[in-house]
């Protein structure tokens, strides 16, 4: 039995393909390209559940990479638990199918509890004192020490933040390459997310994207031919394309001038108070989930954001997805922006009252979605300085706050997350056998490419 790698290169679409991608692009010719409607929202997590389930978010219930929980009446971005996706997954379908199949999920999100065989996953720790160290998680846990000894550390900083870079993705293509020697699994699932980094920050077009994609390229392609020099057949998938941006919406802000939003004072700062808001913007990149405290007044709240300059389409969740999980995690009304546009989750008018959050890489505290933590504030004069000083407060144990993010929306220069895209901005498929019309069929081509051998 041929076995499978599935390569999940974050952000490729054919817009990207030529002299900047040569490797891959040459290979992308010879194994046959083609482009997919995006899953709805187009974003992470939920276009890597529909690809691993074979359904949309109305039964496997990712909404969005985040969503508001109405029961602790809390915003949750980015949980691991692969127990919050319904149904069942691949690895789960092909046990049934093919006796001893093991499956190794690297990067690819909610890989924590998960029946995948082996899973490798970022995950820092928590100190009581209030402090992070960068980490990884693995199933099985002995797995960590020895990747961390082959590999050395997982280099998290250039996973997300301001340092996000090549690092990350070439740290886990070398993964890839020992969970491969040590354990010749049947499937691997590798996330190589080096794209969605320079997208985001400059846009598609951008003369710095040249040096990304070439890195990118190096790296893929690199990991293509040591899988196919072992008889592992690739297949290279994205999740999303990214579309030029330059137009921020401050959703939550249009919330608090209306009398929607609850804003409570926290030391000299704006805080939202989840508990006493009439209505909540969950921003996610080009698509936000708006709550509301009663739904009788959906009309109303309808009413205001469709008047509102940026927005494409406001709807109810029985228009977008049909009862079920969804309608437990999704908000009343789905908002998603126009051409051009995207959400921000600020809710503050001052930035003086800024949360001390805003000015922090805190993607499980901010309410919505930052990718304004890419940047260093251009206003700070010496950013290696302002770092460096609280590095040596942390070390001598002073309490202190990694204030370098920008509270400028502008900076963002691509994002994602609308279904209506340009068909050269399209996710790709790489090397599939059948025709792929959306992530979910995905699921399919994967299915067939072992019950083949059946």
């Amino acid at each position: 039995m041929q076995r499978l790698a599935v390569l999940n290169i974050v952000a490729l679409s054919e817009s990207l393909m030529g002299a900047d991608l040569p490797r891959l692009t040459a290979w992308m010719k010879r194994v046959g390209v083609q482009s997919y409607a995006p899953a709805f929202p187009a974003v992470t997590c939920t276009a890597q559940s529909d690809m691993l389930t074979g359904g949309d978010a109305g039964l496997h219930g990712i909404v969005a990479n985040g969503w508001y929980d109405r029961e602790s009446c809390e915003v949750r971005f980015w949980k691991q638990s692969n127990h919050l996706v319904r149904g069942e997954k691949i690895w789960d379908v092909l046990k049934k199918d093919v006796a001893d199949f093991t499956c190794a999920n690297l990067f690819w999100w909610y890989n924590m509890a998960t029946r995948a065989d082996i899973a490798v996953t970022p995950r820092p720790l928590y100190l009581s004192d209030g402090a992070k160290h960068f980490d990884i998680h693995t199933q099985p846990m002995g797995l960590r020490d020895s990747l961390k000894e082959a590999l050395g550390n997982f280099p998290f900083p250039s996973f997300w933040g301001p340092r996000a870079g090549i690092a990350c993705s070439d740290w886990i293509a070398r993964c890839a390459r020992w969970i491969e020697e040590k354990h010749h699994v049947h499937l691997h699932l590798v996330y190589l997310p080096h794209l969605d980094y320079g997208l985001q920050k400059y846009g598609p077009s951008a003369a710095e994207m040249s040096k990304e994609l070439r890195e990118i390229d190096d790296v893929a392609c690199d990991l293509i031919e040591f899988y196919e020099n072992r008889g592992v057949r690739v297949l290279v998938v994205s999740e999303y394309g990214i579309s030029a941006v330059d137009t921020p919406v401050h959703l939550n802000r249009l919330l608090r001038t209306h009398g929607w939003l609850s804003i409570k004072d926290e030391l000299g700062r704006d805080g939202l108070d989840f508990f006493q808001s009439d209505a909540i913007a969950v921003a996610d990149h080009q698509v936000a989930h708006v709550y509301l405290k009663d739904p009788a007044r959906i009309g109303e709240m309808k009413e205001l954001l469709e008047k509102q300059v940026g927005i494409e389409s406001v709807r109810e969740v029985k228009e977008v997805w049909a009862e079920g999980v969804a309608h437990e995690r999704a908000g009343d009304l789905i908002v998603t922006a126009a051409q051009g546009h995207w959400f921000t989750y600020y809710f503050w008018e001052d930035d003086q009252r800024a949360p001390d959050y805003a000015r922090c890489v805190d993607i499980h505290r901010k309410p919505g979605y930052d990718p304004a933590e890419l940047f260093i504030d251009p206003e700070i004069t010496c950013p290696r300085l302002k770092v460096a000083w609280f590095l040596l407060k942390k070390k001598i144990a002073m309490r202190a706050l990694m204030e370098v993010i920008p509270l400028d929306a502008s900076l963002v220069k691509g994002s994602h997350g609308r279904r209506d895209v340009l068909p050269q901005e399209r996710p790709i498929v790489a090397g599939a056998d059948g025709v792929i019309g959306s992530a979910t069929e995905i699921f399919a081509e994967i299915l067939q490419h072992f019950r083949k051998f059946l």
